[in-house]
Protein backbone atom coordinates (compact mmCIF):
# COMPACT_ATOMS: atom_id res chain seq x y z
CA UNK A 1 0.00 0.00 0.00
CA UNK A 2 2.53 2.30 0.80
CA UNK A 3 4.58 1.72 -2.44
CA UNK A 4 1.32 2.69 -4.45
CA UNK A 5 1.04 5.94 -2.40
CA UNK A 6 4.13 6.67 -2.93
CA UNK A 7 3.90 6.40 -7.20
CA UNK A 8 0.86 8.40 -6.66
CA UNK A 9 2.31 11.15 -4.77
CA UNK A 10 5.47 10.92 -7.23
CA UNK A 11 3.04 11.33 -10.58
CA UNK A 12 0.70 13.82 -8.88
CA UNK A 13 3.72 16.38 -8.41
CA UNK A 14 5.23 15.43 -11.93
CA UNK A 15 1.71 16.48 -13.38
CA UNK A 16 2.12 19.84 -10.56
CA UNK A 17 -0.12 22.19 -12.92
CA UNK A 18 -2.92 19.61 -13.73
CA UNK A 19 -3.11 18.25 -10.06
CA UNK A 20 -3.24 22.16 -9.05
CA UNK A 21 -5.66 22.96 -11.31
CA UNK A 22 -7.67 20.24 -10.13
CA UNK A 23 -7.27 20.68 -6.49
CA UNK A 24 -8.66 24.32 -7.07
CA UNK A 25 -11.45 23.34 -8.90
CA UNK A 26 -12.90 21.38 -6.49
CA UNK A 27 -11.47 23.33 -2.93
CA UNK A 28 -13.66 26.62 -5.02
CA UNK A 29 -16.69 23.61 -4.84
CA UNK A 30 -16.32 22.90 -1.66
CA UNK A 31 -15.74 26.17 -0.06
CA UNK A 32 -19.02 28.19 -1.34
CA UNK A 33 -21.57 25.85 0.60
CA UNK A 34 -19.54 25.47 3.37
CA UNK A 35 -18.98 29.41 3.64
CA UNK A 36 -22.55 30.11 2.91
CA UNK A 37 -23.46 27.49 5.68
CA UNK A 38 -21.18 28.41 8.35
CA UNK A 39 -21.42 32.22 7.98
CA UNK A 40 -25.87 31.58 8.10
CA UNK A 41 -25.11 30.22 11.10
CA UNK A 42 -22.72 32.13 12.55
CA UNK A 43 -24.74 35.61 11.87
CA UNK A 44 -28.21 33.52 12.66
CA UNK A 45 -26.70 32.91 16.29
CA UNK A 46 -25.27 36.55 16.91
CA UNK A 47 -28.64 38.30 15.82
CA UNK A 48 -30.81 36.08 17.66
CA UNK A 49 -28.45 36.47 21.08
CA UNK A 50 -28.36 40.02 20.38
CA UNK A 51 -32.14 40.04 19.90
CA UNK A 52 -33.33 38.07 22.52
CA UNK A 53 -31.66 39.73 25.05
CA UNK A 54 -34.15 42.87 24.75
CA UNK A 55 -37.41 41.90 25.41
CA UNK A 56 -39.16 44.95 23.73
CA UNK A 57 -38.45 48.27 22.29
CA UNK A 58 -40.43 51.38 21.73
CA UNK A 59 -40.21 53.59 19.05
CA UNK A 60 -42.07 55.84 16.85
CA UNK A 61 -44.53 53.95 14.19
CA UNK A 62 -42.93 53.50 10.91
CA UNK A 63 -40.33 51.49 9.72
CA UNK A 64 -40.10 48.63 12.32
CA UNK A 65 -36.58 46.99 11.18
CA UNK A 66 -34.76 50.51 11.27
CA UNK A 67 -36.11 51.27 14.59
CA UNK A 68 -34.89 47.57 16.08
CA UNK A 69 -31.51 47.85 14.21
CA UNK A 70 -30.83 51.46 15.91
CA UNK A 71 -32.09 50.01 19.62
CA UNK A 72 -29.82 46.89 19.50
CA UNK A 73 -26.95 47.71 16.97
CA UNK A 74 -27.01 51.63 16.87
CA UNK A 75 -27.35 52.42 13.43
CA UNK A 76 -28.23 55.93 12.36
CA UNK A 77 -31.66 56.76 10.72
CA UNK A 78 -33.84 58.96 10.47
CA UNK A 79 -36.24 57.82 12.84
CA UNK A 80 -39.01 60.01 13.91
CA UNK A 81 -38.31 60.89 17.79
CA UNK A 82 -40.71 59.88 20.97
CA UNK A 83 -41.39 62.24 23.99
CA UNK A 84 -39.82 61.65 27.30
CA UNK A 85 -42.83 61.29 28.86
CA UNK A 86 -43.30 57.82 26.82
CA UNK A 87 -40.16 56.71 29.19
CA UNK A 88 -41.75 58.29 32.38
CA UNK A 89 -44.94 56.36 31.47
CA UNK A 90 -43.82 53.28 31.63
CA UNK A 91 -41.86 54.02 34.54
CA UNK A 92 -45.12 55.10 36.14
CA UNK A 93 -46.29 51.62 35.12
CA UNK A 94 -44.19 49.83 37.45
CA UNK A 95 -44.37 46.49 35.32
CA UNK A 96 -40.74 46.87 33.90
CA UNK A 97 -37.33 48.32 33.43
CA UNK A 98 -37.60 51.28 31.08
CA UNK A 99 -34.39 52.42 29.18
CA UNK A 100 -33.97 55.27 27.30
CA UNK A 101 -32.09 55.13 24.05
CA UNK A 102 -30.74 58.91 22.13
CA UNK A 103 -29.05 58.08 18.52
CA UNK A 104 -28.93 61.05 16.38
CA UNK A 105 -25.22 62.38 16.55
CA UNK A 106 -21.66 60.73 16.17
CA UNK A 107 -18.10 61.57 17.42
CA UNK A 108 -15.72 61.03 14.58
CA UNK A 109 -18.05 58.58 12.83
CA UNK A 110 -19.03 56.80 16.12
CA UNK A 111 -22.17 56.63 16.82
CA UNK A 112 -22.78 58.65 20.43
CA UNK A 113 -25.61 56.44 22.52
CA UNK A 114 -27.21 58.35 24.85
CA UNK A 115 -28.85 56.12 28.34
CA UNK A 116 -29.19 55.76 31.75
CA UNK A 117 -26.91 53.70 33.71
CA UNK A 118 -29.29 50.93 33.85
CA UNK A 119 -28.23 50.37 30.05
CA UNK A 120 -24.83 48.87 31.61
CA UNK A 121 -26.14 46.76 34.32
CA UNK A 122 -28.76 44.96 31.71
CA UNK A 123 -26.00 44.43 29.34
CA UNK A 124 -23.37 43.41 32.35
CA UNK A 125 -20.84 46.19 30.52
CA UNK A 126 -18.18 47.04 32.81
CA UNK A 127 -15.46 49.35 32.53
CA UNK A 128 -11.82 48.19 32.59
CA UNK A 129 -10.21 51.61 32.78
CA UNK A 130 -12.20 54.67 34.38
CA UNK A 131 -15.95 54.66 35.37
CA UNK A 132 -18.91 55.48 33.81
CA UNK A 133 -20.26 58.72 32.80
CA UNK A 134 -21.01 61.01 36.23
CA UNK A 135 -22.01 64.53 34.50
CA UNK A 136 -22.52 66.22 31.72
CA UNK A 137 -20.47 66.04 29.27
CA UNK A 138 -18.94 62.50 30.50
CA UNK A 139 -18.87 60.16 27.54
CA UNK A 140 -17.33 56.17 27.91
CA UNK A 141 -16.31 55.00 24.99
CA UNK A 142 -16.14 50.74 24.26
CA UNK A 143 -13.32 48.94 23.85
CA UNK A 144 -13.19 48.88 19.95
CA UNK A 145 -14.19 52.74 19.65
CA UNK A 146 -11.41 53.65 21.92
CA UNK A 147 -8.85 51.58 19.86
CA UNK A 148 -9.85 53.00 16.76
CA UNK A 149 -10.15 56.48 18.46
CA UNK A 150 -6.86 56.09 19.98
CA UNK A 151 -8.43 57.68 23.44
CA UNK A 152 -7.55 56.83 26.62
CA UNK A 153 -9.64 58.38 29.97
CA UNK A 154 -9.04 61.85 30.61
CA UNK A 155 -8.63 62.47 27.06
CA UNK A 156 -11.12 64.64 24.97
CA UNK A 157 -13.78 63.87 22.16
CA UNK A 158 -15.34 66.38 20.08
CA UNK A 159 -18.88 65.11 18.40
CA UNK A 160 -19.29 65.44 14.73
CA UNK A 161 -21.37 68.84 13.80
CA UNK A 162 -24.45 68.36 11.86
CA UNK A 163 -25.18 70.54 9.38
CA UNK A 164 -22.09 72.20 9.49
CA UNK A 165 -23.49 75.72 7.65
CA UNK A 166 -26.37 75.73 9.59
CA UNK A 167 -25.78 78.96 12.05
CA UNK A 168 -28.65 78.21 14.38
CA UNK A 169 -27.40 74.98 15.48
CA UNK A 170 -25.43 74.42 18.64
CA UNK A 171 -21.45 74.07 18.21
CA UNK A 172 -19.64 70.79 18.22
CA UNK A 173 -19.16 69.53 21.83
CA UNK A 174 -16.12 68.74 23.72
CA UNK A 175 -16.32 65.85 26.01
CA UNK A 176 -14.42 64.51 28.43
CA UNK A 177 -13.41 60.62 28.24
CA UNK A 178 -14.01 59.95 31.74
CA UNK A 179 -13.58 55.58 30.99
CA UNK A 180 -13.14 52.72 28.24
CA UNK A 181 -15.55 49.73 28.72
CA UNK A 182 -14.02 45.94 28.74
CA UNK A 183 -14.27 44.14 25.25
CA UNK A 184 -17.66 42.92 25.22
CA UNK A 185 -17.90 40.88 21.90
CA UNK A 186 -21.23 43.01 20.76
CA UNK A 187 -22.28 46.47 19.04
CA UNK A 188 -21.15 48.22 22.46
CA UNK A 189 -17.82 47.81 21.93
CA UNK A 190 -18.26 50.27 18.92
CA UNK A 191 -20.08 53.14 20.50
CA UNK A 192 -19.44 56.44 22.51
CA UNK A 193 -21.61 56.42 25.38
CA UNK A 194 -23.25 59.90 27.37
CA UNK A 195 -25.87 60.13 29.41
CA UNK A 196 -29.52 60.77 28.27
CA UNK A 197 -28.95 65.21 28.81
CA UNK A 198 -25.92 65.34 27.27
CA UNK A 199 -28.33 64.08 23.65
CA UNK A 200 -30.41 67.20 24.64
CA UNK A 201 -27.44 69.46 24.73
CA UNK A 202 -25.87 68.01 21.46
CA UNK A 203 -29.80 68.66 20.29
CA UNK A 204 -29.48 72.22 21.23
CA UNK A 205 -32.19 71.98 23.71
CA UNK A 206 -30.00 72.51 26.88
CA UNK A 207 -27.14 75.19 26.48
CA UNK A 208 -24.99 76.87 28.83
CA UNK A 209 -23.37 80.27 29.01
CA UNK A 210 -21.41 83.03 30.64
CA UNK A 211 -23.21 84.83 33.27
CA UNK A 212 -25.28 87.29 31.97
CA UNK A 213 -23.96 90.31 34.41
CA UNK A 214 -20.69 89.81 32.85
CA UNK A 215 -21.64 89.95 29.22
CA UNK A 216 -20.98 92.42 26.69
CA UNK A 217 -23.14 95.23 27.11
CA UNK A 218 -23.91 95.23 23.26
CA UNK A 219 -25.29 91.78 23.78
CA UNK A 220 -27.98 92.92 26.12
CA UNK A 221 -31.56 93.94 25.26
CA UNK A 222 -32.95 95.00 28.61
CA UNK A 223 -34.04 93.65 31.97
CA UNK A 224 -37.49 92.69 32.84
CA UNK A 225 -37.93 91.81 36.71
CA UNK A 226 -34.38 91.96 37.62
CA UNK A 227 -33.69 89.17 34.90
CA UNK A 228 -31.38 90.26 32.14
CA UNK A 229 -32.70 89.46 28.55
CA UNK A 230 -29.68 89.01 26.67
CA UNK A 231 -29.95 88.48 22.67
CA UNK A 232 -29.39 85.45 20.75
CA UNK A 233 -25.60 86.39 19.91
CA UNK A 234 -24.50 85.03 22.62
CA UNK A 235 -22.12 82.32 22.69
CA UNK A 236 -22.60 79.24 23.94
CA UNK A 237 -20.17 76.93 25.69
CA UNK A 238 -19.04 74.00 23.95
CA UNK A 239 -17.73 72.29 26.88
CA UNK A 240 -18.72 71.76 30.82
CA UNK A 241 -16.63 72.17 33.17
CA UNK A 242 -16.64 72.17 37.29
CA UNK A 243 -16.66 76.00 37.15
CA UNK A 244 -19.66 76.23 34.51
CA UNK A 245 -21.80 73.13 35.00
CA UNK A 246 -24.36 75.23 37.03
CA UNK A 247 -24.79 77.22 33.92
CA UNK A 248 -26.49 74.78 31.76
CA UNK A 249 -30.23 74.39 31.96
CA UNK A 250 -33.02 73.19 29.64
CA UNK A 251 -35.18 75.56 27.33
CA UNK A 252 -38.48 72.99 26.84
CA UNK A 253 -40.31 71.06 29.29
CA UNK A 254 -38.46 67.61 29.85
CA UNK A 255 -41.50 65.62 29.09
CA UNK A 256 -41.45 66.65 25.25
CA UNK A 257 -37.46 66.14 24.70
CA UNK A 258 -36.85 63.72 22.29
CA UNK A 259 -35.55 59.70 22.19
CA UNK A 260 -34.79 57.58 19.92
CA UNK A 261 -36.27 54.85 21.76
CA UNK A 262 -36.87 52.42 25.15
CA UNK A 263 -35.83 49.29 25.87
CA UNK A 264 -37.94 47.86 28.15
CA UNK A 265 -37.66 44.86 30.44
CA UNK A 266 -40.55 43.61 31.15
CA UNK A 267 -41.31 42.06 34.71
CA UNK A 268 -43.23 39.12 33.78
CA UNK A 269 -44.86 37.67 30.26
CA UNK A 270 -48.48 39.42 31.13
CA UNK A 271 -46.92 42.70 31.73
CA UNK A 272 -45.10 42.51 28.56
CA UNK A 273 -48.23 41.26 26.79
CA UNK A 274 -49.91 44.51 28.95
CA UNK A 275 -47.17 46.97 27.60
CA UNK A 276 -47.16 45.94 24.20
CA UNK A 277 -50.79 46.30 24.07
CA UNK A 278 -51.10 49.74 25.08
CA UNK A 279 -48.48 51.08 23.24
CA UNK A 280 -49.73 49.79 19.69
CA UNK A 281 -52.99 51.53 20.91
CA UNK A 282 -51.13 54.84 20.34
CA UNK A 283 -51.25 56.40 16.54
CA UNK A 284 -47.47 57.62 16.86
CA UNK A 285 -46.02 54.63 19.14
CA UNK A 286 -45.17 51.34 18.39
CA UNK A 287 -43.93 48.83 20.58
CA UNK A 288 -41.95 45.56 18.92
CA UNK A 289 -40.52 42.36 20.18
CA UNK A 290 -37.07 42.38 18.69
CA UNK A 291 -36.73 38.52 18.13
CA UNK A 292 -39.74 38.47 15.99
CA UNK A 293 -38.34 41.23 13.80
CA UNK A 294 -34.95 39.47 13.60
CA UNK A 295 -36.60 36.49 12.13
CA UNK A 296 -38.49 37.93 9.51
CA UNK A 297 -35.12 39.50 8.43
CA UNK A 298 -33.68 36.51 8.51
CA UNK A 299 -36.55 34.34 6.38
CA UNK A 300 -34.73 36.99 3.90
CA UNK A 301 -31.76 36.03 4.43
CA UNK A 302 -32.23 32.13 3.82
CA UNK A 303 -34.07 33.06 0.68
CA UNK A 304 -30.45 34.78 -0.56
CA UNK A 305 -29.02 32.03 1.01
CA UNK A 306 -31.24 29.00 -0.91
CA UNK A 307 -30.02 30.78 -4.62
CA UNK A 308 -26.53 30.70 -2.83
CA UNK A 309 -27.18 27.03 -2.50
CA UNK A 310 -28.28 26.70 -6.48
CA UNK A 311 -25.27 28.30 -7.61
CA UNK A 312 -22.71 25.90 -5.60
CA UNK A 313 -24.75 23.29 -6.48
CA UNK A 314 -24.54 23.89 -10.09
CA UNK A 315 -20.81 25.16 -9.71
CA UNK A 316 -19.79 21.13 -8.12
CA UNK A 317 -21.80 19.80 -10.62
CA UNK A 318 -19.91 21.27 -13.46
CA UNK A 319 -16.58 20.47 -10.99
CA UNK A 320 -17.29 16.70 -10.95
CA UNK A 321 -17.90 16.84 -14.71
CA UNK A 322 -14.70 18.30 -14.96
CA UNK A 323 -13.12 15.92 -12.61
CA UNK A 324 -14.52 12.59 -14.20
CA UNK A 325 -12.98 14.28 -17.83
CA UNK A 326 -9.86 14.54 -16.46
CA UNK A 327 -9.74 11.36 -14.90
CA UNK A 328 -10.92 9.61 -18.06
CA UNK A 329 -8.34 11.53 -20.06
CA UNK A 330 -5.71 10.89 -17.73
CA UNK A 331 -6.80 6.86 -17.81
CA UNK A 332 -6.43 7.00 -21.67
CA UNK A 333 -2.80 8.54 -21.37
CA UNK A 334 -1.56 6.48 -18.81
CA UNK A 335 -2.76 3.36 -21.02
CA UNK A 336 0.66 2.71 -21.86
CA UNK A 337 2.16 2.60 -18.22
CA UNK A 338 -0.61 0.71 -17.19
CA UNK A 339 -0.05 -2.42 -19.25
CA UNK A 340 3.54 -2.17 -19.10
CA UNK A 341 2.86 -2.63 -15.26
CA UNK A 342 0.26 -5.58 -15.85
CA UNK A 343 2.96 -7.26 -17.93
CA UNK A 344 5.44 -7.10 -14.88
CA UNK A 345 2.98 -8.96 -13.11
CA UNK A 346 0.62 -6.09 -11.59
CA UNK A 347 -2.88 -6.59 -11.01
CA UNK A 348 -5.38 -4.81 -13.01
CA UNK A 349 -6.98 -4.14 -9.46
CA UNK A 350 -3.40 -2.40 -8.66
CA UNK A 351 -3.82 -0.15 -11.73
CA UNK A 352 -7.00 0.75 -10.80
CA UNK A 353 -5.68 1.56 -7.26
CA UNK A 354 -2.93 3.73 -8.86
CA UNK A 355 -5.83 6.06 -10.58
CA UNK A 356 -7.81 5.92 -6.95
CA UNK A 357 -4.99 6.88 -4.67
CA UNK A 358 -3.81 9.68 -6.91
CA UNK A 359 -7.69 11.39 -6.99
CA UNK A 360 -8.02 11.02 -3.10
CA UNK A 361 -5.02 13.09 -2.30
CA UNK A 362 -6.09 15.75 -4.02
CA UNK A 363 -9.93 15.38 -2.95
CA UNK A 364 -7.62 15.42 0.23
CA UNK A 365 -5.48 18.33 -0.57
CA UNK A 366 -8.91 19.86 -1.74
CA UNK A 367 -10.60 19.70 1.52
CA UNK A 368 -7.66 20.75 3.30
CA UNK A 369 -7.26 24.34 1.31
CA UNK A 370 -11.52 24.94 1.57
CA UNK A 371 -11.40 24.04 4.99
CA UNK A 372 -8.42 26.42 5.55
CA UNK A 373 -10.25 28.89 2.90
CA UNK A 374 -12.78 28.61 5.20
CA UNK A 375 -11.36 29.55 8.73
CA UNK A 376 -9.55 32.51 7.09
CA UNK A 377 -12.67 34.34 5.86
CA UNK A 378 -14.30 33.35 9.45
CA UNK A 379 -11.33 35.86 10.94
CA UNK A 380 -11.16 38.41 8.05
CA UNK A 381 -14.58 39.16 7.27
CA UNK A 382 -16.29 41.57 9.53
CA UNK A 383 -18.67 40.87 12.04
CA UNK A 384 -22.61 41.16 10.55
CA UNK A 385 -23.74 42.83 13.80
CA UNK A 386 -21.03 45.38 13.88
CA UNK A 387 -21.91 46.42 10.40
CA UNK A 388 -25.24 46.61 10.82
Amino acid sequence: MSDLLYLSIRHALHHRVRTAILTLALSVALFLPAIVQTLTVRYETALHARARSTPLVLGARGNRYDLVLSALYFRLSDLEPIPYRALTDLVQQRMGLAIPIHLRFSARGVPIVATSHEYFEVRNLQPARGHLPLRLGDCVLGASAAARLGLAPEDTLFSDQKDAFEIARPPALKMHVVGVLAPAGTPDDDAVFVDIRTAWLLEGLMHGHAPAGSADPRMVMGEIDGNIVLNSAIRELNEITPENAASFHLHADESDLPLTCVLFFPNSDKNATIAKARANTSPTQQMLVPAEVVDDLLAFVFRIKGFLDLIALTLGACVALMTVLVVMLTVRLRAGEMRTLNRIGCARRTSLALHAWELSLILAAAVILAMLAVALAHALLPDLIRTL
